[in-house]
């Protein structure tokens, strides 16, 4: 008997080598990411209670963020309008305030979701290399960065197989102060939530803000970034694959303010929104405040007098403001550098270290939210102030073929004085967030400290 299993064992995971061998391809997947571009268009739909829809007034083309000259766009979303908004208004009028589970109701959907979870962390890695590839197309970084964040979602999902939705809903309960009085409290859903998710990480973040809700018995509408849909629509496909109720999630390509008009117009009572301060504060105003913001913020970092392991700290400093070309929202925006660290060639290691990125390896990556001439002008204001310099950087991308509508910069530090920077005329701008391979460095000394500490304190984000 043990050697019979040992035998199917054994041919089950040469048909398993072979299949990724051949193809990263999965069974429930409806794309191979790396013909992207080259071999016909993929066309993503949008999905409402429990149908994907294809058909619209209009669809957007997502450009090929590496090659302007790619026979096809990188795919096609369904460009949903005001008009086109009704099924998804229908889906979500249909969810009670009470959700679709909560320990009340239908608790065995706890359970459900647990093993949901479990096969889907399963299928994840084995399928990584598609996830990863998938990553990759829409949003060009390493493949150790967009492998990683595949591994951090598997790992997600993981930790919530078996029991552990139920026990996410753990109840407590206080006693009264007299007799024959407690008081017990439940974990409670919303009922209708919206998603609106970014670019920067199109798997890592909607996946864990998605399941979150699920988990709780939320009925939500994602809309990820257009430039990213492509991902999320992939992993829709593997959790309908591995037993999630098609009806759980309307999944809407659209424009923001065409969300914002759904948001508006539905009882959706939450959002979870990520992205740019500048929309947060809008749909903050047109929710009425229901939401929740993972907005964008002015990320610094202050280098003591005490140098040590110099490599380290001008590796870390590197990868802090460049990967991903600074399109995270915990990318270092602005280095304080005491002078001891400056005399020990920190500056010279941050060159060295920047002027080994390349597209070559995605070490350095198109810019998707500014175009090339902005993020020029932008480096351009910042070295005219007086005594400023262009340490490094500050050039387009040579031998690329990056759309215009997306930058192409080198990674880029311009130092600027510490007492000109401070000067009210100066420091809005030298705060401000470019969402691209781009810091500002100053360098200070015991003495000067207390203007660092002022400029850290006048930060608003």
């Amino acid at each position: 008997m043990n050697k019979i299993m040992m035998v199917r064992r054994k041919h089950l995971f040469s048909r398993i080598g072979r299949q990724c061998l051949f193809s990263t391809v999965p069974s429930w997947a409806t794309v191979e990411p790396k013909s992207l571009g080259i071999s016909g268009t993929y066309h993503v739909p949008n999905c409402v209670d429990g149908n994907w829809i294809a058909d619209s007034e209009s669809k957007l083309e997502i450009p090929h963020p590496l090659n302007c000259d790619a026979s096809y766009p990188l795919f096609t979303i369904i460009d949903t309008q005001v008009t086109e908004l009704q099924p998804f208004l229908d889906s979500l009028r249909k969810v009670p305030k009470s959700g679709l589970h909560n320990p009340l109701k239908n608790p065995h959907r706890y359970l459900e979701y647990g093993e949901i979870s479990r096969k889907a962390a399963e299928l994840m890695l084995r399928d990584a290399e598609f996830f990863a590839q998938t990553i990759m197309a829409c949003v060009p970084k390493s493949h150790t960065q967009a492998m990683g964040e595949v591994q951090v979602t598997a790992a997600f999902l993981k930790n919530f197989g078996g029991d552990n939705v139920r026990r996410l809903a753990e109840s407590f309960g206080v006693p009264g102060d007299h007799y024959g009085q407690f008081s017990t409290g439940h974990r409670w859903p919303y009922g209708p939530v919206g998603l609106i998710t970014p670019f920067n990480f199109p798997l890592e973040i909607p996946v864990l803000q998605l399941m979150g809700a699920l988990y709780m018995g939320n009925k939500p509408v994602l809309k990820p970034s257009e430039q990213a849909s492509l991902v999320m629509e992939q992993y829709l496909r593997l959790l309908h694959h591995c037993g999630m109720d098609p009806a759980d999630v309307d999944f809407l390509n659209c424009r923001g303010p065409v969300a914002q008009e759904l948001l508006v117009q539905t009882p959706v009572r939450l959002t979870q929104f990520t992205g740019s301060s500048r929309v947060g504060e809008i749909l903050a105003k047109a929710t009425g405040g229901k939401i929740k913001l993972e907005d964008a913020g002015f990320d610094w970092k202050v280098l003591g007098p005490d140098v040590e392991d110099l490599d380290y700290v001008a590796w870390q400093c590197d990868q802090d403001a460049y990967a991903l070309s600074g399109q995270k929202c915990s990318a270092q925006s602005i280095l304080f550098v005491h002078k001891n660290y400056e005399e020990a060639g920190l500056l010279d290691k941050l060159k060295q270290n920047a002027t080994q990125r390349s597209l070559e390896d995605l070490s350095i990556s198109p810019v998707l939210t500014h175009t090339t001439e902005d993020i020029l002008k932008f480096t351009e204001r910042i070295a005219s102030i007086a005594g400023a310099e262009v340490l490094f950087g500050g050039k387009e991308l040579e031998n690329h073929k990056i759309p215009l509508k997306y930058g192409a910069v080198e990674p880029t530090a311009v130092l600027v004085p510490l007492k000109e920077m401070v000067k009210p005329e100066n420091y809005s701008t030298c705060v401000t967030e470019l969402f691209a391979p781009f810091q500002v460095i100053t360098v200070y000394d015991d003495y000067t400290l207390p203007l660092v500490l002022g400029a850290l304190e006048q930060m608003s984000h």
